[in-house]
């Protein structure tokens, strides 16, 4: 077993790493997270590159890298540098290198750091079964030594720096064969090369564990990092998320894996990979980052280490009691997915406008049904609304959670959940304060027949609220108290410890409110979806959460969308295509944004289906391993399609390719008419 891949789960400390110097930046150690972007032009087009590059400097990324696909992309990097220095610009420069040797000894000339990809160099990946005996293993190994040790050398000699990036999609047959397709063979990937560049005593390294997965890159940064302990290692981890695509979803999807690693301690440098113009790359990351220089430099005075149930090593749902909410009606448990809560802003008194808004969701929702409604009630005098409202919205709404925030001095009783009427979740934040209120909440709520709803700071209740906590006569679904004053993903953990230490198997809410945002401050809509993919993605990918909401964005609309893409970026829940979608580069065949809009016009109602839109094929089959079909570039204007590994049709003209993809998913019965 892997030792700790942190220093805590329960407070956010920077994990310590070496410096290393990049040009003129230093990285990693106490220095603050660098942010990178990548070039999008063709690298013989110096002038456009240099352009790019200059672009991406005055927007803020502080290392560019660029492409260098064969010897000679990697000899015009000498003029790129050199009209880069003379406009300037003093940003370092990285070569990407994939399978040429010669174009990264070429490339180290004349730029600051080299990234190159263990699985594509000097390595083989032809989707070969093999078994190796471990004497077989150690010949591969010293193959490897002879074939890499020249350009350990040359940057040792000339300081550079190296970044050991390893991808998802490109492991080599031998890695594949020893480790699997896995979060420990892209970790072991790395490894292997970095023993090679220790071997020779140099040191100036960077390693990555890129997947277009969140919740494969999350598993592979935390266990390189603790293999890294294991060895004595400190090197510095440059994190992101690849072929993220584009919009909303792309940013859900790094801020997932990018801001759930930074929050636990990880993270020296970012790049936000969209398919888009690189330099809309830049505020996503800088955002990311100015959240992780906060959470380092906020401590918590009273934090306790709790052995914890989660695995982060290997994904596994929580164990959740389940809850059937009505006949008919969702239910809720560790075999279902989270349930989607959608929060309206609207006062209970506002019947009319609430039924004739939730009438229009239902009509123009395509993949994402309303499952609930959250209704805050003030006043006793408003039950009559409810009565109204659970008659309006019966067969629209399978259920309705009613937060309850009447005073001390209201009636606090709570209206019987008949059969034929829409189901209550009673939610009260102030049952648990004591065990006298807590005790008449659950006799209220037994009697009515409603669900109840409890938010809890598990470090603030006595013993006789945790008693009748464990003994509660049916399941509780339980949330963090939003007044707590630790962070919000170190509360939602020791709350599932909370639960767990009084033999509860309680369903967790995950609410993304006012409270639950880093900035508040800033009032643009990106914070917002920033600071939910970073709460709600870190504890799904941890398995913990089986009830979601976003109450922060101010309409119920996009409040419920939001809900159900943060849920599909961490892999809890698909209810629409998903698209793996590569952030174009100087190796891209064909115009990856329009075309990735063609792709999605043609086929984004497929839900549940996976389609990769890759613009050559570094990483192409191998990041469609995950994918139903996949869309990549094979030469100009020349596409191959792919049904998941397998190639099925090939250079196809790119005029005809995304007629052919539809027909293609037709032929394997995956198509539905939109």
């Amino acid at each position: 077993m892997a030792s700790t891949y942190c220093a805590s789960r329960f407070q956010s400390i920077r994990r310590k790493s070496r410096a290393v110097t990049i040009g003129n930046t230093p990285t990693g150690g106490n220095h603050p997270v660098r942010i990178q972007s990548m070039t999008t032009t063709d690298t013989m087009d110096i002038d456009g590159t240099v352009r790019q590059t200059i672009e991406l400097a005055e927007a803020g990324c502080e290392i560019v890298r660029i492409t260098a696909p064969n010897v000679r992309a990697a000899e015009a990097l000498r003029t790129i540098s050199k009209n880069v220095r003379n406009a300037g610009i003093e940003v370092p420069l990285v070569a990407d290198i994939h399978f040429l040797p010669d174009a990264a000894m070429e490339a180290a000339k004349y730029v600051e750091k080299v990234r190159i990809n263990p699985g594509n160099y000097a390595d083989r990946k032809k989707f070969q079964i093999r078994e190796y005996s471990d004497s077989q293993y150690e010949e591969e190994l010293k193959r490897l030594h002879e074939s890499f040790s020249p350009l350990v050398l040359r940057c040792k000699e000339l300081g550079r720096a190296m970044r050991i990036g390893t991808n998802h999609g490109s492991l080599s047959d031998r890695i594949m064969n020893r480790f699997g397709d896995s979060p420990r063979g892209m970790a072991e990937s790395a490894l292997e090369f970095i023993r090679i560049a220790q071997s020779h005593n140099y040191h100036e390294l960077v390693l990555s564990m890129k997947a277009s997965n969140p919740k494969v890159m999350i598993e592979a940064y935390r266990l390189v990092a603790s293999l890294m302990n294991d060895e004595g290692m400190d090197y510095p981890l440059h994190l992101g998320v690849t072929e993220a695509g584009d919009g909303e979803d792309a940013r859900i999807k790094s801020a997932i894996g990018i801001g759930s690693l930074l929050f636990d301690g990880l993270g020296d440098t970012i790049r936000v990979s969209l398919t888009e113009d690189p330099i809309a790359e830049i505020p996503v990351a800088r955002d990311l980052a100015r959240r992780a220089e906060y959470w380092w430099a906020t401590k918590s005075e009273h934090c306790d280490e709790q052995l914890e149930e989660v695995d982060p090593f290997s994904f596994q749902r929580r164990d959740c009691s389940e809850i059937s909410l009505s006949k008919n009606g969702p239910s809720i448990g560790e075999k279902h997915p989270p349930l989607v809560l959608a929060h309206s802003t609207h006062a209970l008194p506002k019947t009319a406008e609430i039924v004739k808004e939730m009438a229009n969701v239902q009509v123009s929702s395509k993949d994402a049904p309303v499952e609930g409604l959250i209704l805050r009630l003030n006043k006793s005098d408003e039950l009559t609304h409810l009565a109204m409202l659970r008659t309006a919205l019966l067969g629209a709404v399978p259920c309705l959670m009613i937060d309850d925030h009447r005073d001390e001095f209201d009636d606090d009783s709570i209206p019987p959940n008949r059969p034929n009427l829409v189901p209550l979740l009673w939610h009260a934040q102030k049952a648990s304060s004591d065990s006298a209120s807590l005790a008449r909440f659950l006799t209220l709520c037994e009697e009515s027949g409603n669900q109840p709803v409890l938010s809890i700071d598990p470090k603030g209740l006595d013993e006789g609220v945790s008693a009748i906590l464990a003994n509660a006569p049916s399941p509780l679904i339980l949330t963090l108290s939003t007044e707590i004053e630790t962070n919000l993903i170190s509360g939602y953990r020791e709350l599932a410890v909370y639960v767990s230490n009084l033999g509860l198997h309680s369903p967790i809410w995950i609410r993304n409110c006012e409270e639950s945002r880093v900035f508040p401050e800033d009032d643009l809509h990106s914070a917002r979806i920033l600071d939910a993919s970073v709460l709600s993605g870190s504890l799904l990918c941890d398995g913990i959460g089986d009830v979601i909401s976003v109450e922060h964005t101010g309409e119920l609309n996009r409040n419920r969308g939001l809900a159900y893409n943060l849920l599909q970026g961490a892999r809890a829940r698909i209810s629409k295509t998903e698209f793996v979608a590569c952030p174009s580069c100087g190796r891209t065949l064909f115009d990856l944004q329009s075309t990735t809009q063609r792709v999605k016009q043609a086929t984004g109602h497929l839900k549940g289906v996976t389609i990769a839109i890759m613009g050559c094929i570094v990483n192409g089959p191998g990041e469609m391993a995950d994918a139903d079909f996949g869309y990549v570039g094979s030469g100009p204007g020349k596409i191959d399609l792919y049904v998941s590994k397998n190639r099925i049709k090939s250079a196809i003209p790119e005029k005809d390719a995304v007629d052919q993809l539809v027909q293609l998913i037709k032929q394997e019965g995956k198509w539905i008419a939109p």
